[in-house]
């Protein structure tokens, strides 16, 4: 079957959203399912969701598993053929859907699908640097990876994959989606962006604002661990060190210059970049939680 709204389910991970997600929500054609995988196991939360909105179902994850682990327990929920996984602090535009839809019609057997930014300054793609690509920013255009944001994955395609497990579980927040997209084009599958077809992102509002401070902590850390793994596992271990020495000579020289200055909140956020970094190269589990306080 081809993609239309029927044949596809957005799939949302949450995680403290209770102040974004709304907009997101009716945001989307309400004919078109939802799943919502929340990450704070938040019964109160799945009761509103589900009792405010006909076209949505809330599975609470029990605890907070990350990004890629809740992308895959929302697939296995999935009956469809297409899953788009969006944050919820993204907004669809009128056409966003249609947009995919039409343009999905002349792709040939596409992996992934994904909108354009309306940000041009942050574009939500990479482009294959080995590769001389032309954009014609009129027409769907094949790129190398696409953010996690908002991708919408051929279902039916990719559970034929032989092996192809979609989210690597052992990465807890940041580049699951440059990983699985990785693992495409080795199998020289295709992604495009569809320019026509445009989202807001709010960027990093998913949280609760009043956790600021404690995901910022926590981003650090993970954007470091999952760096490292990222590399080390599909370009080597001497590859993975190459590419995040610059980010440890950094840390040092930040906490060194933030020790100085008495600025304990920044020399923290370069200790958890340090800490990170550090349990990845020794092969050590994603296993940084933030606490929060209600």
């Amino acid at each position: 079957m081809t993609l239309n709204i029927k044949n596809l389910t957005i799939l949302i991970v949450s995680f403290k959203s209770e102040k974004v997600i709304h907009n997101c929500i009716q945001s989307i054609n309400n004919k078109i399912d939802i799943i919502v995988i929340d990450n704070s196991n938040d019964i109160n939360f799945k009761k509103l969701l589900e009792e405010k909105y006909h076209n949505v179902k809330c599975i609470l994850s029990s605890q907070n598993i990350g990004m890629g682990s809740a992308n895959n327990l929302g697939i296995k929920n999935i009956d469809k053929d297409y899953a788009f996984i969006i944050n919820p602090d993204v907004i669809f535009k009128t056409n966003t859907i249609n947009e995919l839809i039409y343009s999905s019609k002349s792709l040939d057997n596409f992996a992934i699908l994904a909108p354009l930014s309306d940000n041009e300054n942050y574009p939500n793609y990479l482009l294959d640097k080995n590769k001389e690509t032309k954009i014609n920013f009129d027409l769907p255009f094949e790129v190398k990876s696409v953010d996690g944001y908002a991708m919408l994955l051929n279902l039916k395609k990719l559970k034929k994959l032989e092996g192809f497990k979609f989210f690597d579980e052992n990465i807890f927040l940041y580049m699951e989606n440059d990983d699985m997209c990785e693992e495409l084009k080795k199998r020289n599958e295709k992604i495009y962006i569809v320019p026509s077809s445009k989202v807001h992102h709010l960027g990093g509002k998913g949280v609760d604002s009043k956790f600021s401070n404690e995901i910022e902590l926590s981003r650090n850390w993970h954007w470091m661990w999952s760096k490292f793994y990222f590399n080390k596992k599909h370009y080597g271990y001497f590859i993975a060190v190459k590419k995040t020495l610059g980010n440890f000579i950094s840390a040092i020289s930040k906490i060194t210059y933030y020790f100085i200055t008495l600025n304990n909140y920044k020399r923290k956020i370069y200790q958890m970049r340090l800490s990170g970094l550090f349990n990845s190269m020794l092969g050590r589990k994603s296993s940084f939680r933030p606490k929060f306080y209600n």
